[in-house]
């Protein structure tokens, strides 16, 4: 038993030393910059002055309390809000289908369906976003005939780059993966038996997905839209690259603290404060979801 336990502790010491190490101490680092009074030429004054044999902390809540009065940065906060959201729901209405579909197909072709959601992952992530600002550029051949056919009808050319279509449709294409897999691995491990009674019972086959298949699928459901919704807000990569100035997301807000202007305390205050926000909406909809949702029949 002694050495079962000293073999759990070993193992369990890795994953340990891991999350203390790279995500519990940058948080700590980051809460305890955003108190810091920002230098006025990079970075943040020291946190402990000694001078005249006396101690002065410089700590202050100026970074809040501009984040409070900013309306540029909650505009910002509510449009990430929302190209995550949107992006959230695009890949659930596309990835479920399609993880269903999987699912429902012979061995053979399942593991070629897998592989082909995968496949996107062998590839760099900037050069798929290059790849996509080729397609969508204004000398493209998407964007030629889209335009003719606006003509055609009376309306006036569009720039599908640098666009909030732009940025939306390439967090859907980058994060469509995280929605397919979690509810894939949620539906493989359904019980048939419990469809077949339904319909024995003489409910419809879209009634027993309703009622059956739905509600049992909320844990995977939720799963994928957590591993969406969360990195989508802090993707300021693709806004950058395919929606510039027009689709500016928080993310970019807070690259632009750290790389650019260099003020490291208000860039920590909007990350801590986006950080609050992201898990307060997480939390009420894994509330709602628990408590109105499909959670407790999956649960039985």
């Amino acid at each position: 038993m002694q050495q079962q336990s000293l073999e759990k502790k070993i193992l369990s010491s890795v994953p340990t030393i891991y999350l203390l190490g790279l995500f519990l101490l940058p948080i700590i680092i980051m809460i305890i910059m955003s108190f810091r009074i920002p230098d006025e030429y990079a970075g943040a004054l020291p946190l402990i002055n000694v001078s005249n044999k006396s101690i002065h902390i410089n700590t202050s809540l100026d970074s809040f309390k501009f984040i409070l009065n900013s309306p540029f940065i909650w505009t910002l906060c509510l449009r990430s809000l929302k190209y995550s959201i949107i992006t959230t729901v695009l890949c659930l209405i596309l990835g479920y289908p399609l993880a269903l579909l999987i699912v429902r197909s012979s061995k053979k072709i399942r593991d070629l369906l897998l592989l082909l959601v995968i496949v996107p992952f062998w590839s760099c992530f900037l050069i798929r976003i290059y790849a996509w600002m080729i397609i969508l550029s204004p000398q493209s051949v998407i964007s030629y005939y889209i335009n003719h056919i606006l003509k055609i009808f009376g309306f006036m050319p569009v720039n599908l780059l640098y666009s909030s279509f732009a940025v939306i449709l390439c967090l859907v294409y980058i994060n469509l993966p995280f929605m397919i897999l979690p509810v894939y691995a949620n539906l493989e491990k359904h019980d048939n038996a419990m469809i077949e009674a339904s319909r024995d019972l003489g409910a419809n086959a879209i009634q027993s997905f309703l009622q059956i298949t739905i509600p049992l699928s909320m844990p995977g459901i939720l799963a994928g839209s957590a591993l969406v919704f969360i990195p989508s807000i802090g993707m300021f990569v693709v806004s950058e690259l395919v929606g510039n100035n027009c689709a500016l997301m928080i993310g970019n807000l807070i690259k632009q603290q750290f790389l650019q202007t260099m003020n490291w305390p208000l860039g920590s205050a909007i990350a801590i404060t986006m950080t609050l926000v992201v898990l307060s909406v997480s939390g009420f909809v894994a509330l709602l979801a628990k408590k109105y949702g499909g959670l407790k029949y999956a649960n039985a």
